[in-house]
Protein backbone atom coordinates (compact mmCIF):
# COMPACT_ATOMS: atom_id res chain seq x y z
CA UNK A 1 0.00 0.00 0.00
CA UNK A 2 1.26 3.60 -0.99
CA UNK A 3 0.37 6.61 1.16
CA UNK A 4 1.00 9.77 0.97
CA UNK A 5 1.26 12.37 3.93
CA UNK A 6 0.63 15.78 3.90
CA UNK A 7 1.15 18.74 6.36
CA UNK A 8 -0.52 20.97 4.57
CA UNK A 9 -0.18 24.93 4.53
CA UNK A 10 -0.63 27.77 2.05
CA UNK A 11 3.47 28.66 2.18
CA UNK A 12 4.77 24.96 2.39
CA UNK A 13 2.76 21.65 2.02
CA UNK A 14 4.85 18.56 3.18
CA UNK A 15 4.50 15.62 1.51
CA UNK A 16 5.75 12.00 2.19
CA UNK A 17 5.13 8.93 0.11
CA UNK A 18 5.59 5.94 1.93
CA UNK A 19 5.21 2.06 1.46
CA UNK A 20 3.89 -0.11 3.37
CA UNK A 21 4.32 -3.85 3.08
CA UNK A 22 3.47 -5.69 6.32
CA UNK A 23 4.81 -4.43 8.91
CA UNK A 24 7.37 -2.66 6.85
CA UNK A 25 7.08 0.96 6.06
CA UNK A 26 9.65 2.20 3.42
CA UNK A 27 10.53 6.04 2.21
CA UNK A 28 9.44 6.66 -1.18
CA UNK A 29 9.70 10.31 -1.83
CA UNK A 30 9.57 13.06 0.11
CA UNK A 31 9.91 17.05 -0.22
CA UNK A 32 7.69 20.22 -0.09
CA UNK A 33 5.94 22.26 -2.31
CA UNK A 34 6.36 26.27 -1.87
CA UNK A 35 5.00 29.15 -2.61
CA UNK A 36 5.49 32.98 -2.78
CA UNK A 37 4.34 35.44 -0.16
CA UNK A 38 3.80 37.65 -3.04
CA UNK A 39 1.64 35.77 -5.10
CA UNK A 40 -2.00 36.32 -4.85
CA UNK A 41 -3.46 33.73 -2.64
CA UNK A 42 -5.98 32.48 -5.51
CA UNK A 43 -2.68 31.62 -7.44
CA UNK A 44 -1.30 29.62 -4.49
CA UNK A 45 -3.68 27.92 -4.66
CA UNK A 46 -3.70 26.93 -8.09
CA UNK A 47 0.04 25.96 -7.61
CA UNK A 48 -0.94 23.95 -4.39
CA UNK A 49 -3.76 22.06 -6.42
CA UNK A 50 -1.60 21.39 -9.84
CA UNK A 51 1.54 20.45 -7.78
CA UNK A 52 -0.80 17.92 -5.83
CA UNK A 53 -2.13 16.37 -9.02
CA UNK A 54 1.35 15.93 -10.20
CA UNK A 55 2.69 14.43 -7.36
CA UNK A 56 -0.58 12.11 -7.39
CA UNK A 57 -0.13 11.38 -10.94
CA UNK A 58 3.33 10.27 -10.63
CA UNK A 59 3.24 8.53 -7.55
CA UNK A 60 -0.36 6.50 -7.09
CA UNK A 61 -0.95 6.70 -3.63
CA UNK A 62 -3.90 3.87 -2.56
CA UNK A 63 -4.63 6.40 0.20
CA UNK A 64 -4.00 9.96 1.57
CA UNK A 65 -3.23 10.91 4.90
CA UNK A 66 -4.07 15.09 5.88
CA UNK A 67 -3.16 16.41 9.31
CA UNK A 68 -6.47 18.08 10.43
CA UNK A 69 -6.52 21.77 11.13
CA UNK A 70 -6.87 22.72 14.58
CA UNK A 71 -8.23 26.25 15.49
CA UNK A 72 -4.72 28.46 15.56
CA UNK A 73 -4.87 31.99 16.86
CA UNK A 74 -4.00 33.78 13.79
CA UNK A 75 -7.61 33.46 12.41
CA UNK A 76 -6.08 34.43 8.90
CA UNK A 77 -3.44 32.09 8.57
CA UNK A 78 -6.38 29.17 9.89
CA UNK A 79 -8.58 29.85 6.74
CA UNK A 80 -5.38 29.97 4.25
CA UNK A 81 -4.46 26.54 6.05
CA UNK A 82 -7.87 25.44 5.47
CA UNK A 83 -8.20 26.30 1.41
CA UNK A 84 -4.74 24.45 1.10
CA UNK A 85 -6.20 21.27 2.61
CA UNK A 86 -9.53 21.89 -0.02
CA UNK A 87 -8.02 21.80 -2.76
CA UNK A 88 -5.24 18.85 -1.51
CA UNK A 89 -7.92 16.94 -0.76
CA UNK A 90 -9.78 17.78 -4.12
CA UNK A 91 -7.37 16.79 -6.06
CA UNK A 92 -6.84 13.22 -4.18
CA UNK A 93 -10.78 12.97 -4.06
CA UNK A 94 -11.17 13.54 -7.99
CA UNK A 95 -8.79 10.76 -8.51
CA UNK A 96 -10.71 7.79 -6.10
CA UNK A 97 -7.81 8.27 -3.78
CA UNK A 98 -9.06 7.44 -0.06
CA UNK A 99 -8.61 10.47 2.33
CA UNK A 100 -8.19 9.56 5.88
CA UNK A 101 -7.78 12.86 8.63
CA UNK A 102 -5.31 12.84 11.84
CA UNK A 103 -4.94 15.41 14.57
CA UNK A 104 -1.93 16.08 15.83
CA UNK A 105 -2.17 14.54 19.20
CA UNK A 106 -2.92 11.52 17.05
CA UNK A 107 0.15 11.55 15.05
CA UNK A 108 2.39 11.98 18.11
CA UNK A 109 0.53 9.18 19.96
CA UNK A 110 0.60 6.93 16.94
CA UNK A 111 4.88 7.87 16.25
CA UNK A 112 6.00 8.44 20.08
CA UNK A 113 3.68 6.88 22.09
CA UNK A 114 2.65 9.97 23.77
CA UNK A 115 0.01 12.57 22.47
CA UNK A 116 1.77 15.45 23.77
CA UNK A 117 5.37 14.79 22.35
CA UNK A 118 7.54 17.14 21.71
CA UNK A 119 8.10 18.05 17.76
CA UNK A 120 12.01 16.68 17.70
CA UNK A 121 10.86 13.72 19.14
CA UNK A 122 8.16 12.87 16.34
CA UNK A 123 11.21 13.53 13.87
CA UNK A 124 13.55 11.60 15.36
CA UNK A 125 11.31 8.78 15.32
CA UNK A 126 10.35 9.67 11.98
CA UNK A 127 14.29 9.40 10.77
CA UNK A 128 14.29 6.08 12.83
CA UNK A 129 11.15 4.46 11.47
CA UNK A 130 12.29 5.20 7.80
CA UNK A 131 16.18 4.32 8.70
CA UNK A 132 16.79 7.79 7.04
CA UNK A 133 20.55 9.01 7.67
CA UNK A 134 19.08 12.97 8.91
CA UNK A 135 15.80 14.74 9.64
CA UNK A 136 14.37 15.62 6.52
CA UNK A 137 13.71 19.17 6.11
CA UNK A 138 11.59 21.74 6.46
CA UNK A 139 9.67 20.69 9.34
CA UNK A 140 6.67 20.68 7.47
CA UNK A 141 8.36 17.35 5.13
CA UNK A 142 8.67 15.39 8.58
CA UNK A 143 6.05 16.23 9.53
CA UNK A 144 3.81 14.84 6.52
CA UNK A 145 6.12 11.63 6.96
CA UNK A 146 5.01 11.37 10.44
CA UNK A 147 1.52 11.29 8.77
CA UNK A 148 1.89 8.49 6.69
CA UNK A 149 3.49 6.28 8.84
CA UNK A 150 0.66 7.46 11.16
CA UNK A 151 -1.69 6.13 8.75
CA UNK A 152 -0.08 2.99 7.67
CA UNK A 153 -0.18 1.90 11.43
CA UNK A 154 -3.50 2.79 11.83
CA UNK A 155 -5.09 1.87 8.48
CA UNK A 156 -5.87 -2.00 8.98
CA UNK A 157 -7.50 -0.80 12.49
CA UNK A 158 -9.35 1.63 11.12
CA UNK A 159 -10.74 -0.67 8.02
CA UNK A 160 -11.46 -3.15 10.36
CA UNK A 161 -13.65 -0.68 12.34
CA UNK A 162 -14.96 0.63 9.32
CA UNK A 163 -16.22 -3.36 7.96
CA UNK A 164 -13.91 -2.88 4.99
CA UNK A 165 -12.06 -5.95 6.48
CA UNK A 166 -12.74 -8.98 7.77
CA UNK A 167 -10.49 -10.49 11.10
Amino acid sequence: MRILGIDPGIAIVGFGFVDKEGSRITPVQYGCIQTESTTAPEMRLVQVYEATEQLLDQFKPDAMAVEKLFFNRNVTTAFSVGQARGVIILAAAKRGIPVAEYTPMQVKQAIVGYGKAEKKQVQEMVKMFLKLRVVPKPDDVADALAVAICHAHSSGLNDRLNGVLRP
